[in-house]
């Protein structure tokens, strides 16, 4: 939606504060809070919130929208994704009055290169993550000193010990709702009159690509309908940075 080619940012702040440092300061802070001091540390326009406008995400969008609705939300349509995460997300700007989505695609080249018959997903899921989410975010964030994103530790895997703040080698990471519960997250959709997404209500639970995601039973973790039957759990853009 907005080219960042066209944008001019102003420079970059030389020394923030350890991510250590700010988690310790952060880890019982309520959501809002968090983002509010990620604002400050950074300032607006160093600062980015990656959104995958799926199951749980209008809960984080909202509280985002009571701080700034000015920060810049990051999406990355895979190519994958499903019709209704595209429509959700276009009602979910007009709903929230988000003033700043930036849509980003992967590489044409690197989808000829590497995925010309559209079937990586099926053969090497971790490549095809790499080249539709991974390199395209990693090309996204460049601009920005901090990123904001909703993880949570009760979605359990690699989740369930992440801090508030983190890094990812190169810029801070904010995880403002890392202690937050379901019925937390449950609440603020009630209390704001948040839409559900559209496949909420068919069982899906947590919603990604299209190939790649499928019901959850009640019993199952919220992320059990993600890469089913594989080892995978995660598309590797919240991977650990390399020591």
């Amino acid at each position: 939606m907005n080219a960042l080619a066209n944008r001019v940012l102003p420079e970059r702040i030389p020394d923030l504060p350890p991510a250590e440092q700010l988690d310790r300061v952060l880890r019982q802070a309520a959501p809002a809070d968090i983002i509010a001091a990620a604002l400050k540390t950074v300032g607006r326009e160093r600062l980015a919130l990656v959104s995958s406008f799926g199951t749980e995400s209008a809960a984080l969008l909202q509280v985002m929208t009571e701080v700034d609705a000015s920060i810049p939300v990051i999406f990355l349509d895979t190519g994958w994704l499903f019709e209704e995460t595209l429509a959700y997300r276009d009602r979910l700007i007009a709903t929230l009055g988000l003033r700043d989505v930036r849509t980003i695609k992967p590489s044409e080249q690197a989808l000829s290169r590497e995925d010309g018959n559209r079937d990586l997903w099926f053969s090497d899921p971790d490549a095809c993550c790499r080249i539709r989410k991974v390199e395209p975010l990693a090309r996204a964030l460049k601009p920005f000193d901090a990123w904001i994103n909703g993880r949570k530790r009760f979605q359990g895997g690699m989740r369930a010990g992440i801090p508030v703040v983190e890094t990812d080698g190169a810029r801070l990471k904010f995880n403002p709702f890392a202690n937050v519960s379901r019925e937390q997250i449950e609440a603020i959709y009630r209390e704001a009159n948040l839409p559900p997404h559209p496949l909420a209500a068919n069982g899906y639970l947590s919603v990604g690509c299209m190939p790649c995601t499928g019901r959850t039973s009640p019993d199952e973790d919220t992320r059990a309908g993600r890469w089913r039957g594989r080892p995978k759990t995660e598309c590797g853009i919240h991977a650990a940075p390399a020591s």
